[in-house]
């Protein structure tokens, strides 16, 4: 009988760690939506989604197909990222987002998709690493996108 209960007991405490598991998962993937839209709409809010020591990573995907990182600390990007808003703005640049999915890592939650730039038939790879804060704000520790924008090589470390 004993044995019955403990099964009972530790079954309840999965299901119960397994609904929390889901819920914070979900609760990922909508700031990662939040961040989208954000983006796409040039919010100011975007400067504070990211973490003060955020890893940053372009990878450009040069003509031939081979891949080069592009590393950067948040300050820089932040501040590269509004000179560079004015003129995506008045081009009405957006990115569409598909096939994103959550998985869970050991300092997050790992938010992968397939970044297509507006007015382009191609899609890239993107991956963010978003941490639940003590505070529960989220926040994104890690980014990588691909681009196809070579003039990031000549921030590239040789």
């Amino acid at each position: 009988m004993k044995k019955f209960f403990l099964i009972i007991l530790l079954g309840a405490l999965f299901i119960i760690g397994s609904k929390a598991f889901a819920d914070e998962q979900q609760e990922a993937i909508k700031f990662f939506k939040k961040y989208v839209n954000a983006a796409n709409n040039y919010s100011d809010e975007i400067a504070q989604m990211y973490s003060p020591d955020a890893k940053i990573i372009r990878q450009v995907v040069k003509p031939d197909g081979s891949l080069v990182d592009v590393e950067t600390d948040a300050d820089t990007y932040i501040s590269q990222m509004k000179l560079s808003q004015k003129g995506a703005k008045l081009k009405n640049y957006k990115n569409n987002y598909s096939d994103i999915t959550a998985l869970k890592v050991d300092n997050g939650y790992k938010i992968t998709a397939l970044r297509q730039p507006s007015g382009e038939n191609y899609k890239l790879k993107t991956y963010m690493i978003v941490q639940k804060q003590p505070s529960g704000k989220w926040l994104i520790v890690e980014e990588m996108m691909q681009t196809k924008v070579q003039t990031f090589l000549k921030y590239a470390k040789n």
